[in-house]
């Protein structure tokens, strides 16, 4: 689709919300470095999951292999100094890219989002006085934070989601941030460590997204804070220079595709001094001694950075960066948000000859404060819901890459699907063995939601084609009697 077809190709909705002519260069970089995207008929809707590469990231890649020689960044020679050289390049470079500013904040390279949340969880001085307050949306590397706190015999907390855009309110959010002390004026300023409080900036499960001013509301009330950017900043600018969380955990591949295997714990550096490690590993530290059992850990952010990192790889992390930059993250987000309201749009339209809708979508209707993460399922003419591994195997083989089912975020998809604590301890009392006979003990009728999500390098030719997809799939389509559907084994 080129920049000339987009004024009488674009759906109506996205020509009434702005010009699609605006966002036009995305579509020359689709049919350009991302033209493997189409190479099969193919429609990729995962970018939630993870990015897509463009060629000229493999290229990059590809030339710094063949034209250097890079070692081990812990020796002390040619190859070595040119590998870390590098690594330390990204390192600004990160920085740079989220304007944070290098005297506040340290960039920890991990393998994931998951390895940044597990840093900080692991080395927290959780304790009865410092709790862990999470939201119920929260991706599963951040729930599982509670198993470091409750080790360390704090007190979890999870703040709610309510209504039909389940979104978190924020006197919900003070009263778990304030429970079990004495709050008034005078005790707004930080006068020592409260506890940690966790959450993400944008839901995996509903796209919603969740105020960033509440890094400086839980701060007040003298909390550290993590905050999980790994759905927000693909779509989205974090700006460190204004919102300063104390902890971020970042997946390069969810940004721009490549390369798998780093991700980023943004960490400010007074935060940072306060984490005690429950071990050490090659690269942590200054000297160790077997006989004299004692060891000094490093004091900067290789104290962080277990054993060997990924130095073929990490400087991809810089040309990535500046790959989306030279794109722009403010035209990824008009072009994800006009795709994103335009298909709730028209989904939330759909309706069976009875009149009944054809989907039910979990989280905002509209575009308002969500990204491009939209979960649903669709309905038969009688109400009941299509079973999203059914969903699964018919979008696959129609070309579709989408997700299905719960997403690695419980707490949303409990919401979602109106899981009480009754229906929780029914379920753990008769201690199924397989996710099918819990599901069964839920009384649910299905495991989980199709989520479809926009980014990068999307097109109005994916958001059309998805949707009628939809219509001639679903729409007065009547329950089957024997879809023969295999067991589920994951959530």
């Amino acid at each position: 689709m080129t920049a000339d077809d987009q004024p009488s190709t674009a759906p109506a909705g996205v020509r009434v919300a702005a010009s699609v002519a605006d966002t036009a260069r995305i579509d020359a970089l689709r049919a350009t470095e991302y033209r493997h995207l189409d190479r099969d008929g193919g429609v990729y809707l995962d970018y939630t999951g993870a990015g897509v590469v463009a060629r000229a990231q493999v290229a990059a890649h590809h030339d710094r292999l063949l034209s250097g020689l890079y070692s081990n960044p812990h020796s002390e020679n040619p190859t070595s100094e040119a590998a870390g050289s590098l690594v330390e390049s990204a390192r600004r470079a990160v920085l740079g890219f989220f304007r944070a500013d290098p005297a506040e904040y340290a960039v920890i390279f991990t393998p994931n989002a998951s390895g940044a949340c597990r840093l900080v969880g692991e080395a927290y001085d959780f304790g009865r006085g410092r709790p862990l307050v999470l939201t119920w949306d929260n991706h599963n590397s951040v729930n599982g934070i509670r198993e470091y706190a409750r080790t360390a015999g704090a007190p979890v907390r999870y703040v709610p989601l309510s209504g039909p855009d389940l979104r978190v309110s924020e006197p919900d959010v003070i009263a778990a941030l304030t429970a079990g002390r004495l709050v008034g004026p005078r005790r707004w300023r930080r006068t020592g460590r409260s506890g940690l409080f966790a959450y993400p900036a944008q839901s995996n499960f509903t796209g919603v997204q969740h105020p960033l001013a509440w890094v400086d509301l839980a701060q007040r009330h003298g909390y550290d804070v993590l905050l999980d950017a790994a759905a927000f900043a693909p779509t989205n600018r974090l700006d460190l220079s204004v919102v300063r969380p104390d902890f971020v955990c970042l997946s390069w591949y969810k940004l721009f595709g490549y390369p798998t295997g780093v991700g980023a714990l943004l960490a400010r550096r007074d935060a940072l001094a306060r984490l005690r490690r429950p071990w050490f590993a090659g690269g942590t530290i200054r000297a160790v001694s077997v006989q004299g059992d004692w060891h000094q850990p490093m004091g900067d952010e290789s104290g962080f950075e277990d054993g060997t990192l990924n130095f073929l790889s990490i400087p991809d992390v810089e040309f990535g960066l500046g790959w989306l930059d030279s794109i722009g993250v403010d035209l990824v987000h008009a072009r994800v948000g006009l795709l994103t309201a335009w298909l709730l749009e028209r989904l939330t339209a759909l309706r069976h000859r009875n009149g009944r809708p054809l989907v039910q979508v979990y989280g905002p209707s509209t575009g308002d404060a969500r990204g491009g993460t939209v979960a649903f399922n669709f309905r038969h003419p009688d109400g009941s819901l299509v079973d999203e591994r059914l969903v699964a195997r018919e979008s696959s083989a129609a070309g579709f890459a989408l997700r299905t089912g719960c997403f690695c975020n419980p707490g949303a998809a409990e919401a979602a699907f109106g899981i009480n604590q009754d229906l929780l301890r029914r379920a753990i009392l008769t201690h199924a063995e397989t996710i099918d006979q819990h599901l069964a003990t839920l009384r649910l009728p299905t495991g989980g939601a199709v989520r479809v999500s926009f980014g990068l390098v999307s097109t109005v030719a994916d958001a059309e084609r998805f949707l009628a997809f939809a219509e001639s799939t679903y729409l007065d389509r009547d329950a089957p009697t024997d879809a023969r559907l295999a067991p589920r084994i994951r959530c």
